[in-house]
């Protein structure tokens, strides 16, 4: 979860577009980001269950994994502008290994970096097919619940209220009306069409782009894996700064923006 890379490298971008630009980077440095020059960030973390990133397993001993958590939180607090909201999908909970909640101890990690929280949005991916070890079978002595669903905490940097003034808004009446329930129900994504073991499907950061922020905002994605909350962004006419550790997947990701507009804005 670190980069060799100096940070004269880091600062210097990847890949670029006229909406899109990706650093091939650290996530806890953002060393070519301005201060207060994000409005909104929109991101899925590795979640530290031994999942394989091209090269590296997120598993480290859980004090270390909170330690990395909060200094990221620490570098997206900065670069994010007074108004700025950190959209942050990670699970629930987890019983993998024993470790310990995961969605209660980013609020507080959060909290501490500086963030005020807001509210939490359910994502039900509907995938019932998570069944993990039972802890104990049929039995009280030590049954695990898996609760199929990930989390999706809002926080924002100094104040909640953006006045509009004169930015665009481009979310309909129907979707502020049904997205502002705090349960979504879509599916996930296949990793396989993307190339990403652990992608989220576009639908989750057009949602969350298109409710928390305006049009020409600037999105940030600090681990930016197969490039779908770039894609998005460029889709919906947002500005996107894409940020991930390894030069493969930042690849991927601008393949899929260099196709955003090879057609013309479809995902």
């Amino acid at each position: 979860m670190s980069d060799a890379r100096s940070i004269d490298e880091q600062s210097c971008p990847f890949y670029r577009d006229d909406l899109v630009t990706i650093y091939c980077a650290d996530s806890t440095d953002l060393a070519g980001l301005d201060d207060a020059s994000v409005d909104l960030v929109i991101t899925s973390p590795p979640y530290n269950l031994d999942v394989s990133y091209n090269g590296y397993a997120d598993a480290l001993p859980y004090d270390r994994y909170v330690q990395w958590v909060g200094r990221w939180a620490r570098a997206l607090f900065r670069v994010t502008q007074s108004t700025g909201r950190a959209c942050i999908n990670i699970p629930l909970d987890s019983n993998k290994g024993g470790k310990r909640a995961v969605y209660a101890d980013y609020i507080r990690i959060f909290r501490e970096a500086g963030w005020q929280y807001q509210t939490t949005i359910v994502w039900n991916e509907q995938n019932i097919s998570r069944r993990t070890a039972w802890g104990s079978w049929l039995s009280p002595s030590a049954p695990f619940v898996t609760a199929p669903v990930e989390m999706v905490p809002i926080f924002y940097k100094d104040d909640w209220r953006r006045p509009r003034g004169n930015r665009i808004s481009d979310v309909t009446r129907d979707e502020f009306l049904a997205w502002t329930l705090g349960v979504w129900e879509f599916p996930g994504e296949n990793p396989k069409k993307v190339g990403h073991p652990a992608p989220f499907p576009i639908e989750l950061p057009r949602r969350l782009i298109k409710l928390y922020s305006y049009l020409d905002d600037v999105i940030l994605d600090p681990f930016l894996g197969s490039g779908t909350t770039a894609v998005a962004a460029k889709v919906l006419n947002r500005r996107c700064v894409g940020v991930d550790v390894d030069p493969h997947y930042c690849q991927i990701a601008a393949e899929r923006c260099r196709e955003v507009a090879s057609t013309n804005g479809s995902p």
